[in-house]
């Protein structure tokens, strides 16, 4: 059995991290940290999972007693975790902040369509932000054939499970329900990794053409919407057929040949894609879990691939039709 200890154990993808892995045939959970909650069982603060564990939050964690850690507290402290701890040999490390997403320190970047024999042999991995998991999916084929060469403009909607556990003015109910807004326009943290990484794959000695996102918040708690546009000779067919010889292998990803709908992923490690064509251009939708493909449920598909696992192995998660 895996041995798991979770950093942060009380957030949002901490929670969906539990779920996950109390139902993994490989996993054994040694220990889940909180100071905030040390001593409560994990049900006080995660509900659904009464009945399913009685696991306590600690405050002190045993590295050594892990095989895998995830690190799901949030941006900027997983960095200053390991400056208070030594990393022991052999230990497996999943960060699912933003600390280590331009692969410095040993990290490799944790999205399994673009890096899986990478991930495969790593030891440290940074799992993929959740905008930037569903964009990136959107646009990898075209930039792995050396297609993205005109400027790309995408909107993309999130729930407000994206924005954390701590209420804000923008994230409490009365403020999010019935309602929708922008922010971080053309500045979402985000951009860095997407930029970098399509950058890579596409046209490294040319150079990425622009790629312009407007976030929005939605009316909703979970999922994620993409809409991406660039102008381009290919067909809706022509493109199509690229995204599906490109995706062929991949586990959680796959093309739609019709419109596709967030519900049809909520709750499943999932993305779906489909591709659309209108007066010369491209116009690819992608739909993600925000909590599970764009979280959680990948640093588990990534922990299965590091550790030899089939890359299924716990994910058998399933949308609800309503």
């Amino acid at each position: 059995m895996i041995k798991v200890g979770i950093i942060g154990a009380a957030g949002y993808t901490a929670g969906e991290l539990i779920r996950i892995l109390v139902n993994h045939p490989e996993v054994e959970i040694a220990w889940a940290q909180s100071s905030s909650n040390a001593g409560n069982k994990v049900y006080d603060v995660h509900q659904g999972l009464l009945g399913d564990t009685e696991l306590a939050f600690c405050e002190d964690v045993d590295l050594k007693g892990a095989d895998v850690v995830f690190l799901c507290s949030g941006h900027g402290k997983s960095e200053a975790f390991w400056k208070e701890h030594e990393l022991p040999e052999g230990l497996k490390v999943i960060d699912l902040a933003q600390d280590f997403r331009d692969e410095h320190d040993g990290y490799v970047y944790g999205l399994p369509e673009w890096q899986k024999e990478k991930i495969q042999a790593a030891a440290r991995l940074a799992n993929p932000g959740c905008f930037a998991t569903a964009i990136q999916l959107a646009l990898l084929p075209l930039a792995a054939m050396h297609a993205l060469t005109e400027e790309v403009n995408v909107t993309a909607i999130t729930g407000s499970t994206g924005a954390g556990v701590k209420p804000g003015a923008t994230t409490h109910f009365s403020w999010r329900n019935n309602n929708i807004s922008t922010y971080k326009v053309f500045e979402h943290q985000h951009l860095i990794e997407i930029r970098r990484n399509l950058g890579i794959v596409s046209q490294p000695t040319l150079g990425l053409p622009p790629v312009n996102f407007v976030p929005m918040r939605g009316d909703f708690a979970r999922g994620i919407f993409v809409s991406a546009t660039t102008e381009s000779d290919m067909t809706a067919e022509a493109a199509a057929k690229l995204y599906k010889d490109y995706y062929k292998d991949a586990a959680f990803t796959f093309v739609s040949d019709r419109p596709v709908d967030l519900k049809d992923v909520v709750n499943t490690n999932k993305c779906l894609i489909y591709i659309e064509e209108h007066d010369g251009k491209l116009v690819i939708s992608s739909v993600i879990d925000n909590l599970l493909k764009g979280a959680s449920g990948q640093a588990v598909q990534n922990m299965n691939l590091m550790c030899g696992l089939p890359e299924k192995t716990g994910l058998n998660l399933k949308a609800s039709a309503f």
